[in-house]
């Protein structure tokens, strides 16, 4: 198994960064229990929701003066 690792380290190495990048992704994503693909869907909807709730007037706003001035007030 060891040899088998070490081979893939080499040839993944020998990758250009870009194809690196997306073999790490592919990795990564094997560990997951949801795709990410699952996942960036589900906030693709939730971003949608939020987005027609302010076009609603029914999504509470705060300005950004508020929210620097809390951010501010919580450093202190």
């Amino acid at each position: 198994m060891a040899n088998v690792l070490k081979e893939l380290e080499e040839r993944a190495k020998a990758l250009s960064a870009e194809e690196r990048a997306r073999l790490a992704e592919i990795l990564l994503e094997s560990l997951q229990d949801a795709p990410i693909a699952d996942i960036e869907a589900a906030w693709d909807r939730e971003i949608g929701q939020r987005v027609a709730a302010y076009e609603r007037g029914e999504a509470e706003t705060i300005s950004a003066e508020q929210v620097f001035a809390e951010g501010r007030r919580l450093a202190k």
